[in-house]
């Protein structure tokens, strides 16, 4: 220590005793208590000052801290009562440890009334200070609280709290002063409050304890307040941040994205804060590129301390364009936060030229700005203008950087949203273009459709399709394919194809999903050789229905059962053979045969109908039941029916693919069949059968045509094919069909004739005058088929 530094060594006795008790150190302040000299005590044991050998009360070996009174010896032989500070010091450098102990020898008795020191406890203490009666009326302050009152004690003495601050915080704060008061008990409290015209409000711990005299009565309270500002708003601040980081990005939307920013910064920071976002191009490509003014923005959210935001000159969902000098378009052009202030004239070329704008800056006594882009992964998307108008303090340095840590929590949260938005916009327009835009109007049955994409998981691999087949008879299909995005679409579109290709060729059910299943198969393979993550897999219901016998031939791969309405009867899961989902291979698929009554109800579906996070499958399943037990007639009814039943907020958690069809039956005296013998010149009878059948039908205006393909058909099968042989005409009101089958595997093909061939044109002519044919394989041969369309009447 230096010689100059004004400490008086002699007004502290101190020594320092080994942990060995053995005395190390003893200054010129012990020396003046007891009389010792240093050379008569360093280096002997401490015990030999102790009175009679009996030193009391001793620290123990773990104690940091020791006091007590102790009976020490003086030189002269006389004892003296000592009070003792005693310290317990680790070693420092491995050594052992020791004992420092001190105790004053000067300081005891009353100050003087002139003392300057016993006044400069209440009056220069650093600390605000105020003494209130049992009045509360003020009777001191020092000059700090005068200071942060702004008045001079002399004026203000004599009032209330309440009114020298004239504010809800003052009488607030005297409240606390009067249960001080009554209860004798000292109380904190924190207040955030301007004081003494100060143009910020400033945080306080006011701590108010009760002032007794001698006799322990309360005769006043006694106010210190402690400013904590910087600690305050740093603690604020966090928590602010730590608020924006839970309550901003809850969901994969812009809009909503974008008004939770502004939610978590009103009233924290700003009184009115708005976010206007850049277009994307019509490309659908992120903004990109510097940015020039003007920069046309559109409002997407805002937020103000005032109900309804009456203060908004744009409102959301509309476009504006910002001129050079607003401060949307030049923190943009710049790339960073500006703030502007009405009273520094920043604002004054940006408010010149918009009249609407600067009146609503005067009316509502706009101060400052502070415009931060929206920037994230080197993209600027937007811009976030936060206002102050009820609050007099400016923007200070720190808001500055709570607003751009806000905001670029916020930027990354709403990137997220736009890409999944273009994503999932992306995919819903190939989800839909791939779905059927309508479903065929077919006599076997009547059938209508819902799609409801996922809300969260985004566009996924659902899918469903009515497929007209040959002989009147209709395919019903539901898929899903495992996985969302543009690829579960696009495998789904895939899957679609094939199983119209595949249902083309008249596959039975559980055949079709065999192929299909190979088909899954190899998508897996090739998926893995391209590094895809994970396989293809899906799940699929296939069911083909024949009005004419009123039979439907289901089977499924891993997917939901239909629910099936016989008219007059009760709903009921169609009991079918589970089967593998697609994917697996090599598992065989069973196939169910149920004839169906007129009029009968199916109900297709994917699992997102029923599943859901807040109920069971089972409950789901009632829910479909009950749901498509009140149909009432009209399929469109009740389809929004069930989608309101199981998905009443009109949100799927996972895609919802619904199908509800009505089965029809063809009457009797529709079909007509002939048993044809193996005899070339029986053609001609049949021929004339076949023009009387159609006469009764009331379709003569067909027999020409229907004759020539009938007699090529049979004329074939009788060439080529084997016995039995059978035709069949059906027809509805749109569409003549005509079947001729025989026990021969083998099917026709068309080729084309030379030109002194004598055969070779009999199928050409058929596909000639016919919308379409083909062949189908059956389990006793095959069946040769044609379809003519018949002229309305009308």
């Amino acid at each position: 220590m230096s010689p100059d530094y004004p400490f008086d060594d002699a007004a502290t006795a101190r020594a320092v005793i080994a942990c060995d008790g053995t005395l190390t150190e003893w200054n010129s302040g012990a020396r003046r208590l007891l009389g010792w000299d240093a050379a008569e005590v360093v280096g002997r044991p401490a015990a030999r000052l102790l009175a009679h050998g009996d030193a009391g009360p001793v620290p123990a070996p773990t104690e940091v801290r020791w006091d007590g009174t102790v009976a020490l010896r003086l030189r002269d032989g006389r004892t003296v009562s000592v009070w003792l500070l005693a310290h317990h010091r680790r070693p420092q450098d491995g050594g052992p440890g020791h004992w420092l102990v001190v105790t004053p020898l000067e300081g005891g008795g009353p100050a003087a009334p002139d003392d300057p020191l016993a006044m400069a406890a209440l009056l220069q203490s650093p600390c605000a200070v105020a003494v209130y009666d049992e009045r509360l009326r003020l009777r001191r302050v020092n000059d700090a609280m005068a200071k942060v009152i702004g008045l001079p004690e002399e004026r203000i003495q004599g009032l209330r709290a309440s009114e020298i601050g004239g504010k809800t915080q003052s009488a607030e704060l005297e409240e606390e002063m009067l249960r001080v008061l009554l209860s004798g008990r000292a109380q904190d409290v924190q207040t955030y409050t301007r004081t003494g015209g100060e143009d910020r409000a400033h945080a306080w711990l006011t701590r108010m304890a009760p002032v007794t005299d001698t006799e322990g009565r309360v005769r006043g309270v006694c106010m210190a307040a402690h400013d904590f500002t910087d600690n305050y708003l740093a603690r604020q601040r966090l928590q602010l941040v730590n608020e924006a980081s839970m309550r901003i990005g809850t969901t994969l939307d812009v809009a909503r994205t974008a008004q939770e920013l502004v939610d978590v910064c009103v009233p924290a920071v700003a009184d009115f804060v708005s976010v206007d976002l850049l277009d994307p191009r019509d490309s659908g490509d992120e903004p990109s590129g510097p940015l020039t003014a003007p920069v046309e923005l559109r409002r997407v959210a805002h937020q103000s301390v005032n109900p309804g935001s009456p203060e908004a000159v744009v409102k959301p969902g509309e476009a504006h364009a910002y001129p050079a000098g607003s401060p949307q378009a030049d923190s943009l052009v710049v790339g960073r936060t500006i703030v502007a202030s009405v009273a520094d004239g920043d604002l004054d070329q940006w408010l010149a030229w918009d009249e609407v704008r600067d009146r609503w800056v005067r009316e509502h006594g706009v101060h400052c700005t502070m415009s931060v882009p929206i920037q994230a992964r080197g993209t600027t998307l937007g811009v976030a203008v936060l206002t102050r108008f009820r609050r007099p303090d400016p923007f200070t340095s720190d808001d500055v950087l709570l607003a751009e840590d806000v905001t670029a929590r916020a930027a990354v949260c709403i990137d997220n949203a736009r890409r999944f938005s273009r994503e999932r916009e992306t995919a819903l327009a190939l989800q839909r273009s791939l779905l059927p835009r309508t479903l065929p109007r077919t006599a076997a049955l009547t059938a209508v459709s819902r799609y409801l994409p996922a809300a969260r998981a985004g566009v996924g691999g659902d899918w469903f399709d009515v497929i007209p087949l040959s002989g009147m008879r209709v395919a019903m299909v539901v898929g899903d394919v495992v996985g969302h995005g543009i690829q579960a679409s696009a495998t789904m579109g895939r899957l679609r194809t094939a199983v119209r290709t595949l249902a083309d060729i008249d596959l039975a059910p559980d055949e079709l999903l065999t192929h299909l299943d190979d088909l899954v198969v190899r998508l897996s393979e090739d998926a893995d050789g391209e590094g895809s993550p994970g396989e293809v897999g899906a799940t699929c219901l296939y069911a083909v229905y024949d009005p004419v016998s009123r039979r439907c031939t289901l089977a499924r791969a891993g997917h939901p059962p239909p629910v099936m309405l016989p008219p007059g009867g009760a709903p009921e899961q169609v009991d079918l053979p589970g089967g593998p989902p697609l994917g697996l291979g090599g598992l065989p698929f069973e196939s169910t045969e149920l004839h169906l009554a007129e009029g009968t109800v199916l109900a297709f579906y994917t699992d997102g109908l029923i599943e859901s996070r807040e109920r069971d499958v089972g409950v789901g399943h009632r829910l479909l039941v009950d749901a498509l037990a009140a149909h009432t007639g009209s399929l469109d009814v009740t389809c929004d029916r069930i989608l309101h039943a199981l998905r009443p907020a009109g949100v799927a958690v996972d895609d919802v693919a619904l199908l509800v069809a009505r089965t029809q039956g063809l009457p009797a005296s529709q079909v007509a069949t002939w048993d044809i013998p193996a005899d070339p010149a029986l053609v001609a009878p049949i021929r004339k059968q076949v023009v009387e059948q159609l006469a009764t039908w009331g379709l003569s205006e067909a027999a020409f045509t229907t004759e020539l393909v009938v007699s090529e058909l049979v004329t074939n099968a009788i060439r080529y094919g084997s016995q039995p042989i059978r035709l069949r005409l059906i027809h509805d009101a749109t569409t003549m069909i005509c079947e001729v089958s025989d026990t021969s595997h083998t099917a026709p093909h068309l080729r084309r004739a030379k030109t002194w061939d004598e055969g070779g044109r009999g199928l050409l002519l058929v596909a000639q005058l016919t919308q379409r044919w083909g062949s189908r394989h059956t389990a006793y041969g095959k069946t040769i088929w044609a379809e003519l369309a018949l002229f309305d009447e009308e």
